[in-house]
């Protein structure tokens, strides 16, 4: 990708640039896309994994692009992979390297849902064992029980109803006055969507880089108090979520890699069948089945699977 095409590219360089890797069985795609003009800039197709090495030639090569034609480099954007940090550092230097927030709140999302999804599994367990048939109207202990089962049933039912109340970033009027009923009595699920609106505060682009710091120091001192929570809120204290914070000081910074990744997504669609694309069906085989019958499979044609990235 050289030549007009890299001249083009690099014709408006906004200077943000957000890099990629795309695992394909034994080979490997890395990409570099400018972050706010969404132009891809370089990519190369391995046959394996992805490793250091790769990374660095990669990298390399850009900045001899970038280098050779005068233009600067404001920050680069990856995902969490331990392919990023030291090839950043041995080749653009002190260049600042902005982690992706979706794939760190992504993790704590599935921590809070897995941890909303074993409450539900102890109030499951905590019911009390009813006798067969319907209780006699002169029993008020199996009765009494009985209501209570279909208490604890219609909690676990709106729990899982409004499990997604528990992640989402900010709750209209409507949404909290479910999410409140439904949680009656769990004060412990409560606090775990409190913590869930302090991390998305720490995103809020009113704030700078220090300042968010400072309010996540002072996160990990409160979530350390709550030793009910376990491996919930892992993240919170992993070095990956103070990076995901540098692109507060700078507004013109896009926070996600998102320019990259969505070619990436382009690419694993254009690999599902498309029953629309008609193919040539081979003849039937000995049990009378004739293969391809559900349409064309992209990854059959090679041609869709390199295009789908360079173009």
């Amino acid at each position: 990708m050289d030549g007009a095409f890299l001249d083009w590219a690099l014709a408006a360089l906004s200077g943000y640039v957000a890099a990629d890797e795309l695992s394909e069985g034994p080979s490997g795609v890395l990409s570099a896309v400018d972050n706010r003009q969404y132009k891809r800039m370089r990519s190369q197709v391995l046959d394996h994994d992805p490793n250091q090495d790769d990374m660095k030639a990669f990298l390399g090569r850009l900045k001899e692009a970038l280098e050779g034609r005068g233009l600067a480099r404001k920050g680069i954007t990856t995902d969490g992979s331990a392919l990023y940090p030291e090839a950043i550092r041995e080749v653009f230097g002190e260049v600042p390297h902005q982690l992706c927030p979706f794939h760190v709140i992504a993790a704590l999302v599935k921590g809070v849902l897995r941890a909303v999804a074993s409450e539900r599994e102890r109030l499951a367990n905590s019911k009390p064992t009813l006798k067969r048939g319907r209780p006699s109207a002169k029993d008020k202990a199996a009765r009494r029980l009985a209501r209570k089962s279909k208490l604890m049933q219609q909690k676990i039912s709106d729990v899982f109803q409004e499990r997604f109340l528990f992640v989402k970033r900010r709750l209209k009027p409507s949404e909290r006055k479910r999410f409140m009923p439904s949680t009656r009595g769990l004060p412990h699920l409560r606090k775990l969507r409190e913590i869930i609106e302090h991390l998305s505060a720490l995103f809020d682009r009113r704030c700078r880089t220090q300042t968010a710091l400072g309010k996540l120091k002072k996160l990990r001192q409160w979530v350390k108090r709550f030793t009910w929570i376990g491996e919930t809120f892992k993240k919170v204290f992993s070095p990956p979520l103070e990076k995901a914070l540098t692109f507060l000081d700078d507004k013109l910074w896009p926070a996600t890699s998102n320019a990259v990744e969505r070619g990436n997504r382009r690419h694993r669609k254009m690999q599902k069948s498309d029953p629309r694309i008609p193919c040539r069906r081979p003849p039937p085989n000995h049990s009378g089945v004739t293969p391809g019958s559900q349409g064309i499979h992209m990854t059959q044609n090679p041609y869709y699977s390199v295009r789908a990235l360079l173009f």
